[in-house]
């Protein structure tokens, strides 16, 4: 798996995904634990505002996991990567469907 540069959901654009804001941000990487290194090889990351990606924050990412903006960030990115990818390739990278059909 060669490493990705670039966001698939934001290319090249150094701005929080939630308020477009472009300070303070942190890299957050949208599969974590063991998805970490599939999530940085494949670009399934965006840059959040780092109150909203950690921290006392309640509504930061990491603080609800798999609801709110976590499910959502899941969802905008495997819906992206399945317009060029089959979803069993994204089943077997990840293991988890996240998207309602």
């Amino acid at each position: 798996m060669k490493n990705h540069s670039e966001s698939i959901i934001q290319g090249n654009t150094k701005e929080c995904y939630i308020t477009g804001q472009t300070g303070q941000l942190d890299k957050h990487h949208i599969y974590p634990g063991a998805n970490r290194k599939v999530s940085e090889a494949q670009g399934f990351w965006v840059w959040l505002k780092h109150d909203l990606h950690n921290g006392n924050n309640p509504a930061a990412v990491h603080n609800n996991p798999n609801q709110g903006w976590d499910l959502k960030l899941k969802q905008d990115c495997q819906r992206k990567y399945e317009e060029t990818h089959s979803r069993a390739e994204f089943m077997a990278l990840i293991g988890r469907n996240h998207k309602e059909d």
